[in-house]
Parts: structure tokens; C-alpha cells; sequence
């Protein structure tokens, strides 16, 4: 007797890369200011592969903008900030500046009829979100943002293949950790004001609750608790360097995340980034970035489920399609990459968590 096919029942799934068109050369025009987060390497390279000229570079540290032109040596360097906005053939602004600052520049560009690409965390405010929302809704313009630990993380994009194929089945749980090395000598001053970064979960917590509500497929969560301390950075009082948080999606799916600034020196990169993605039928595990002892540089994803195990090393074999997406929403007036509801969602719920272990600190519940 013929058995009928169900997806948990084999690990014979393999990565499907992504075949993405660059938009016509000369068609998008971009320019990159606030250059204060290495991410807007990430960004303005992506989105060069997408087929976008970077046209502009502008930053008040002229070091910042000598090193940026290093990696691109075709762009130009602007004055200001305000000769990108008055260039009416720029069409796009990306830009990592001090997190406080990003609302700011972000309200500017829109203002100017140009779409603006945010590195994370885009806001250290509710009132900042507010105000981003408010100005997406009067220009229509794209209020983009670069959650980079899906957006440029293979892995996760084969995950995301298997949950759509059924592979684990229903998603329950997602469960995120995101440590980081801090390096405390090479961080500006700004990283170490609650006002200006914004505060662990806001900054860092923000890449896991957007994995959580994509992986998922939650439009909106509650948070159930939340904590943010600093345990041993006393000569920074306003840092944090321990934060966790309990999500509850409004499908019923389920987020806990920890992010920490504790990498060991010991560790061969900045983080030992993992996801482990339950599901009604098995679990998929992310290893993004090194899978320690094993010479690994990370993009590995493990598969269980009711078929037996699987290890696959994904590097080279998904691509980023984001970049390619955005490049042509900017074109060509859609909304392909990501929806901003779902942006500008997973950046309110960081902030909402952040205010909840704040909360908790002015109330004297934790130190």
C-alpha cells in the first residue's frame, strides 16, 4: 500500500538559492551618512550587489568617510548631509548613525521625496517610531531597516524554506541567543549612554524579535517579562550587558532571547549567535556565525525531525535577497523586502520591552 508524502517524515530538503535580478545600471542612485555602525558596510555592499550606485558619502569624522571610500572608492564626498538631500537624482539615504540620531536623519530624507535604509536599532523611542510612522504615512516612502542577523545570515533563510515547506510542522517556539564581545576599548562614548544606544534589548534584542515574528509568522506579540542589567561593567553605569525577554505571539507562538556582551576573547568570532526554531514535528537549529570546536565558520543549520537528523552547511548556497528586493521596492513602488508593518513592529516591540526592564529597575525589582 501506497504511503501518502508528509515533510516530517525525511530530511531530504536541500537549500534553494535565490535567484534575484539587480535592477539596470544608473536606475538607483543611493547615498550613505552616519557612518558611527560598521553595518552600513554591509548595507551599501549589499545593495551595490543589487545593482545600486552609491553616489554620496557624507559624515562629520572625515577618518569615517576616507575608510568608507576605501571600500568604495567611486563614491563621492559630500559637504553635508543637506547637498545628498537636495540632489533630487538620490532616490534612497542609508545611513548608521549614533542609534538617537537615526530617527532624525530618517524624517529629513523623507521629507527630501527619498527613501530611507536604517541600520537596527532604528529608534531609542517610542515618540521616534511615532513619528517615523506618521511620515511614512504622509510620503508613501519606504522607512527600510537592516536587521541583519535574518537579512545576511544564510541560514536563516534556509530555515525559513523548511518552516514554509513543513518540515518541523507548526512552529511553537522560537529561541534566540545573541552574545556579543564587547571590546571595550574601541567603543565610542555614546555606546555607553542609555539615551543615545538606546539599551540592550532596544539595540541587540531587536534582531531576535524580528527573527521570532518572521519565523513564526506572528503579526504582533505581548511581552511577558523582560530584563536588562548591568553586571559587571561598574564604571559604565549606564550600560547593559545582560538582557533576556519572554514573547508571546498573536498566534500563540512562543519567543524567549538572551543577549549578553560576554563573548570570550577564547571564542573565534564576535558571537555564538544560535536560533533553535521548535516545531510540532521537530526542530531546526542555527548556528550562524561559528560552530565551536567544529571548523566551522558558521551558515550551519541542523534538522530533526521525524524522518531523523541532518546537518547542512549553507554557505554560498541561499544569497541575501533582501538588498535585491529593496533595490527594486525603491524602483519600482512595492513592498517585496519586507512589509514596514513588520519593520516598524518588530522595532516598537523592542522598545516596549526595553520600557517594561526599565521599569522593573525604577521599581527596584532587579538591580
Amino acid at each position: 500500500m501506497e504511503t501518502s508524502y508528509h515533510p516530517t517524515q525525511h530530511t531530504e530538503f536541500e537549500p534553494i538559492h535565490h535567484q534575484e535580478t539587480p535592477v539596470e545600471h544608473d536606475t538607483l542612485l543611493i547615498a550613505a551618512c552616519g557612518l558611527e555602525h560598521g553595518h552600513i558596510y554591509s548595507m551599501c555592499e549589499g545593495m551595490k550587489k543589487a545593482g545600486a550606485v552609491i553616489h554620496w558619502v557624507w559624515d562629520e569624522d572625515p577618518d569615517k568617510v576616507e575608510a568608507f571610500q576605501q571600500a568604495f572608492p567611486e563614491v563621492r564626498t559630500a559637504s553635508s548631509l543637506d547637498q545628498i538631500l537636495q540632489d533630487k537624482r538620490i532616490q534612497m539615504v542609508a545611513s548608521a548613525a549614533i542609534p538617537s540620531e537615526r530617527c532624525d536623519i530618517g524624517l529629513r530624507v523623507l521629507d527630501a521625496g527619498k527613501h530611507f535604509f536604517s541600520a537596527k536599532t532604528p529608534f531609542t523611542s517610542l515618540k521616534q517610531l511615532y513619528a517615523a510612522k506618521k511620515k511614512v504615512k504622509e510620503t508613501g516612502l519606504h522607512w527600510a531597516i537592516f536587521y541583519s542577523e535574518r537579512l545576511q545570515v544564510e541560514c536563516s533563510g534556509f530555515a525559513e524554506q523548511l518552516i514554509q515547506q513543513g518540515a518541523i510542522g507548526d512552529v511553537i517556539q522560537v529561541l534566540g541567543l545573541g552574545p556579543h564581545r564587547l571590546n571595550i576599548n574601541d567603543r565610542p562614548a555614546w555606546f555607553f549612554k542609555k539615551a543615545t544606544y538606546g539599551g540592550i534589548i532596544c539595540d541587540i534584542g531587536s534582531h531576535q524579535i524580528e527573527q521570532f515574528l518572521s519565523f513564526a509568522h506572528a503579526q504582533d506579540a505581548t511581552i511577558q517579562s523582560s530584563i536588562a542589567l548591568n553586571i559587571a561593567h561598574p564604571d559604565h553605569p549606564e550600560f547593559e550587558d545582560y538582557g533576556d525577554a519572554h514573547l508571546i505571539g498573536d498566534n500563540g507562538t512562543l519567543l524567549y532571547f538572551r543577549v549578553d556582551w560576554f563573548t570570550p576573547n577564547g571564542l573565534t568570532n564576535w558571537g555564538d549567535g544560535r536560533t533553535t526554531i521548535l516545531g510540532t514535528d521537530g526542530y531546526i537549529e542555527l548556528r550562524k556565525y561559528v560552530d565551536i570546536t567544529n571548523n566551522s565558520i558558521g551558515e550551519r543549520l541542523y534538522l530533526v525531525n521525524h524522518g531523523g537528523e541532518r546537518q547542512y552547511d549553507v554557505k554560498g548556497k541561499v544569497g541575501y535577497p533582501y538588498f535585491y528586493r529593496l533595490a527594486h521596492d525603491v524602483i519600482e513602488n512595492t513592498s517585496t523586502a519586507m512589509h514596514q508593518e513588520h519593520a516598524f513592529k518588530a522595532a516598537e516591540l523592542c522598545l516596549l520591552a526595553q520600557q517594561q526592564a526599565d521599569n522593573l529597575k525604577k521599581e527596584g525589582a532587579i538591580r
